[in-house]
């Protein structure tokens, strides 16, 4: 979710451009997402900053027309009673229809909710069983995915993923300086962390 100042720069803008003083020039935009997912996020910040940074405390969310979904229709499309009672579940657990333990501050999740592991390996087993002969296949691998919070989980399963893997890497290493300041370049965005270990995929 954007943080609130670029909305707000986003509808000074308008205004200028449409020479119109209401919201956004008078404009109509159409947000999406759901707050309790798509917070701001503040490098080192607290949960008030993330919040604070919100479009909901911002002056144009009284100008905001909310519409909510009230039928999942990815669930409805696919007709599959397990994915429904998966949808639901998430929503229970937003709602915070799910007990939480007050010793310890966490929700119990059900059993027919997930598969606990114990290791990373384990993990990597159960969403990628049999990875040494099947990694070359991209329509198995674009069906499965493991997600983590933070990445340096990330990196270290991809270790993981990638030892299991019989076949040929090559490591590229990062440069950290230039030989002609005047000629330095900003290293392109979205590029992974150096060194960075890539299989040979030879057909």
């Amino acid at each position: 979710m954007a943080h609130k100042k670029s909305l707000e720069a986003l509808d000074r803008s308008l205004q200028d451009l449409r020479g119109n003083t209401r919201p956004f020039g008078n404009a109509l935009i159409l947000l999406a997402g759901d707050f309790r997912q798509t917070l701001p996020v503040i490098p080192r910040s607290t949960p008030a900053d993330e919040i604070n940074a919100s479009l909901k405390r911002s002056a144009l969310w009284q100008h905001v027309k909310t519409l909510k979904l009230i039928k999942n229709m990815r669930v409805q499309l696919q007709n599959d009673r397990s994915t429904e009672i998966f949808s639901n579940q998430l929503l229970d657990i937003g709602n915070g229809k799910v007990p939480v333990d007050l010793t310890s501050g966490k929700i119990s999740l059900p059993h027919n909710f997930c598969n606990l592991v114990t290791s990373k390996g384990e993990l990597v087993e159960r969403v990628f069983p049999d990875i040494q002969t099947n990694f070359k296949n991209p329509k198995w691998l674009s069906e499965r995915a493991i997600l983590a919070a933070k990445n340096k989980d990330v990196y270290q399963l991809n270790n993981v993923i990638q030892s299991r893997i019989q076949n040929e890497t090559v490591t590229y290493k990062s440069v950290d300086t230039v030989v002609e300041v005047d000629e330095a370049v900003p290293s392109p965005p979205n590029l992974p962390p150096f060194p960075s270990r890539l299989w040979l995929h030879l057909a």
